[in-house]
C-alpha cells in the first residue's frame, strides 16, 4: 500500500480539483457574486509579499523542485527503492499545485462576462463596422506614431522596461477613479522581468503571470512598442481577469486610459492588429484599403514588430508552448481560441464611444414653465415672461 500512497494523494488533489470546477460551472452566479472579490484580495497580498524581490519566486520554485525531484531519484536509484513510489509523489506535488491555483485563481474563468462590469452592450456588427473600427484604431496609431520618439535608424526608443513597468497602473487606476471600473480595483504593482527570456522568445510566449505567488511578468526581448500592451494584459490577469480575451481588451482600455504617449500607442498599435488581421480574414480588399492609410512611421513599427518574431520564434517551440497553454486553458474552464476574440470587444467600444447616438438630456420638470405645464387658468402665475 506505501508504494501507491503518493498517487492516492495525487487523485484525492485531482477530485477537489474537479469538484471545484464543477462547482464554477454550475453555480457560476454564485461565484461571480463572491469569489473574484476574495481572490482578488489574496492576490494582492501575494502581490505585495513577493514584491519584495526583483526576480520571479515561482521561477525559482521551480528550479529548487527539479533539483530535489532529481536527487531523490537519483537516491532511489542508488538504494533501489521503488521508482513507481518516486514518480507518484512527484504526481502528488504536481496535482496539489493545480488545485491550490484552482482553488485561489481558477474559479475566476467561471465568472460572468466583462462586459457587465464595464457596462458595455455587445452586439454582432457588419463587415463595415468592423472596417470602421479598424480605420479608426488606424488613424489613432497614425497620430500617436508621430509623437514617439525614435534612434537614427527609425526604430521607436521606448522607455526603459522599470520606468514603463512603473506606469502601467496608472490606467487602470484612471479607469477604476473616472469610470466607476471596479474590477479593476486592487495592488498595482509593477510587473517583473520575465527570467529565461531567451527560451520564452523561442516559444513566442510575451509574458506569464503566476497566481500561486501573485507574480506577473512580462518577457524583457519582445519588441518596445509591445511592452506596455504586455504589462497591462498580465496586470489584468493579476487583477482576476481571467479570460484571455476580457484581458487584452482590459490592457487596451488601461493603455487607452494612461496619460503615457507611449502606452497609449502601443495600445492603439494592438487594437488596430486585432482588427485588421479579423478583417483580413473576412475581406482582404477592405483590408488592403484601411492598410493603405497608414503612416510610414506606423507602417515601420508594424514591420519591425513581425520581423521580431519571424526572425525569433522557432516553429517547433511555439507548436508546444501553445499546445501547453490551450491544455491549461482548457483544464481551467478558459478558451483556448479566445485570443482573437478581443476583436469583439473592441468593434463594440468603438461603436459604443464614436457612433452610438448620444442620449438626450433628461429634462427636468418646472411647474413654472409654461412649455412644461399650463398656467393660464392659474391666478397670479407669470405667464409669457
Amino acid at each position: 500500500m506505501k508504494y501507491w500512497r503518493g498517487y492516492l494523494t495525487a487523485a484525492i488533489f485531482a477530485a477537489i480539483t474537479w469538484a471545484l470546477t464543477q462547482l464554477g460551472q454550475r453555480y457560476s452566479l454564485l461565484v461571480d457574486m463572491v469569489y473574484p472579490y476574495v481572490t482578488r484580495s489574496v492576490q494582492g497580498f501575494l502581490t505585495v509579499w513577493s514584491s519584495g524581490v526583483d526576480f520571479n519566486i515561482w521561477q525559482l520554485a521551480v528550479i529548487v523542485a527539479a533539483v530535489v525531484a532529481v536527487a531523490a531519484l537519483v537516491l532511489v536509484i542508488i538504494f533501489k527503492r521503488s521508482v513507481i513510489q518516486w514518480l507518484g509523489w512527484v504526481l502528488a506535488v504536481c496535482s496539489m499545485a493545480v488545485c491550490l491555483n484552482t482553488a485561489i485563481y481558477g474559479l475566476n474563468y467561471y465568472a460572468g462576462p466583462i462586459e457587465n462590469d464595464l457596462r458595455l452592450e455587445m452586439a454582432d456588427y457588419t463587415q463595415t463596422e468592423l472596417e470602421e473600427a479598424a480605420t479608426f484604431y488606424r488613424d489613432k496609431a497614425n497620430e500617436l506614431s508621430k509623437s514617439i520618439s525614435r534612434d537614427d535608424k527609425g526604430n521607436a526608443a521606448f522607455s526603459d522596461f522599470k520606468t514603463l513597468a512603473a506606469e502601467t497602473g496608472n490606467g487602470f487606476r484612471h479607469l477604476v477613479l473616472d469610470h466607476y471600473f471596479s474590477i479593476y480595483g486592487g495592488e498595482y504593482v509593477p510587473v517583473k522581468e520575465l527570467g529565461w527570456a531567451d527560451l520564452y522568445t523561442s516559444m513566442g510566449v510575451k509574458g506569464l503571470t503566476c497566481f500561486l505567488t501573485g507574480e506577473a511578468a512580462v518577457n524583457p526581448q519582445i519588441p518596445a512598442l509591445g511592452l506596455p500592451f504586455q504589462m497591462a494584459h498580465e496586470m489584468a490577469k493579476r487583477l482576476c481577469v481571467a479570460q484571455e480575451d476580457a484581458a487584452n481588451f482590459s490592457a487596451f482600455l488601461a493603455c487607452e486610459a494612461s496619460e503615457n504617449q507611449e502606452y497609449r500607442y502601443s495600445g492603439y498599435f494592438m487594437a488596430y492588429r486585432y482588427c485588421y488581421e479579423a478583417l483580413v480574414g473576412v475581406d482582404p480588399t477592405a483590408a488592403k484599403r484601411v492598410a493603405d492609410g497608414r503612416t510610414n512611421e506606423f507602417q515601420w513599427d508594424l514591420d519591425a514588430y513581425d520581423r521580431f518574431y519571424a526572425e525569433h520564434q522557432e516553429k517547433k517551440a511555439s507548436e508546444v508552448s501553445k499546445k501547453v497553454n490551450d491544455a491549461y486553458l482548457k483544464v481551467s474552464g478558459g478558451s483556448a481560441g479566445s485570443y482573437s476574440a478581443v476583436c469583439d470587444y473592441l468593434v463594440n467600444w468603438y461603436i459604443s464611444e464614436y457612433t452610438a447616438p448620444e442620449e438626450e438630456e433628461e429634462v427636468k420638470f418646472n411647474p413654472y414653465d409654461e412649455s412644461q405645464v399650463d398656467l393660464s387658468g392659474i391666478a397670479n402665475a407669470k405667464v409669457g415672461g
